[in-house]
């Protein structure tokens, strides 16, 4: 069992509560604790989890033509981050085998109709917006670098991308901003969601208790994202299929980061 270090208690008027400093093996505790929550549940989950494989295929079809094309990539990673909105359910699961209570899948969908709804709602409309921002820049970087070059089939576009410049500066450029995004979505998401769905409170103050986290242990913050980052990259191959086992671990677990950063 990890140790977890000395907690930071936060000015009260701000309603944050006492947020704990963590280390590298809390996050592997996380990552143990959630995979455990999994082999309970794991039956029901292939399918939820299959759902991001679908989608892609649905994203690759859209997007796979000449006007689309340049946003296949941005698309289907910037799915992603969609997955703490998606994750709600897993978290309410996990804290209901936490205190001993019934987990049926009939209460995967609580959080969604119950006193959570609205907070839940007011942050999925946050990553919806950092979602279209992400394809905003995706497209803005293609077109510096691309644009001029027109309209272009798969086989010419996949080509130049990887034997001109214009072809490694849109690679470079798109991943620097692709990393952007994706660290504003943690510090965003990584406690403001489990913590809607623990307590009664409002989004405001769950974004803002996230960010407190964050601020507290930026490391610990990254090195989860890193980890998060190679799971998804391994449940990618082949065809997304392994994301069936992936996604629903990844919301195991960081419903457990969330009761090792924040005092309940």
């Amino acid at each position: 069992m990890p140790t977890i270090q000395q907690s930071l208690p936060l000015s009260a008027p701000d309603g944050i509560p006492e947020i704990r400093r963590i280390t590298s093996g809390d996050l592997d505790w996380a990552l143990r604790e959630g995979w455990k929550d999994f082999q309970e549940k794991r039956g029901d989950l292939v399918v939820i989890g299959l759902l991001y494989p679908v989608i892609c295929i649905a994203a690759a079809v859209i997007t796979l033509n000449d006007p689309l094309l340049p946003l296949f990539f941005p698309l289907v990673a910037g799915l992603s981050i969609a997955g703490p909105a998606v994750a709600s359910g897993f978290y309410e699961l996990a804290r209901r085998r936490e205190e001993g209570r019934e987990s049926s899948w009939l209460h995967f969908l609580d959080p969604f109709k119950g006193r959570s709804r609205l907070p839940l709602a007011f942050l999925t409309i946050g990553l919806g917006i950092l979602f279209l921002g992400w394809l905003m820049a995706a497209y803005a970087i293609y077109e510096v670098t691309f644009g001029a070059k027109g309209p272009m089939q798969v086989i010419d576009f996949f080509a130049r991308l990887f034997t001109t410049r214009a072809g490694w500066e849109l690679i470079i450029f798109g991943n620097l901003a692709g990393l952007g995004f994706a660290i504003v979505t943690l510090v965003f998401a990584i406690v403001s969601f489990p913590m809607v769905v623990d307590k009664s409170v409002d989004a405001s103050l769950a974004v803002r208790t996230s960010l407190a986290a964050a601020r507290r242990n930026p490391g610990a913050v990254m090195g989860w994202g890193l980890r998060v980052a190679a799971l998804l990259v391994l449940g990618a191959i082949p065809l997304a299929i392994g994301l069936a086992i992936v996604l629903p671990w990844l919301g195991y677990s960081t419903w457990h980061l969330y009761t090792k950063l924040v005092v309940r």
